[in-house]
């Protein structure tokens, strides 16, 4: 099977705001943070079942070394990224998304 990864625009600008954060405090973190990212990313490519189930069909891996979670959706061949957020932040913020994504709703937080 073919399955291809999506990273909703919410997702990459978690992403983004994370790496500023991280640059931030010492250059080069930030760098350290997007590599342990993609590594959950590829992850998730190879098992995209490995990962527990933490809402409606919304899965979680826990990035290394950061206290951030990658949440994704699996759709057929299809796997949809919609958050990258740290561990203490609010989870509604991710859960209407994941609301919003099984309801099929194209609007966004």
């Amino acid at each position: 099977m073919n399955i291809r990864l999506v990273i909703r625009p919410e997702a990459e600008r978690d992403i983004q705001e994370a790496y500023l954060w991280y640059e931030k405090r010492r250059e080069g973190l930030g760098e350290d943070f997007l590599l342990c990212v993609e590594e959950g990313l590829s992850k998730i490519m190879r098992s995209p079942h490995m990962y527990p189930v933490v809402y409606r069909g919304v899965r979680r891996l826990l990035v290394r070394r950061f206290p951030y979670g990658i949440f994704y959706v699996i759709r057929e061949e299809l796997i949809s990224v919609l958050a990258v957020l740290h561990g203490h932040r609010d989870p509604d913020r991710w859960r209407q998304r994941a609301t919003h994504e099984v309801r099929g709703d194209p609007k966004t937080t």
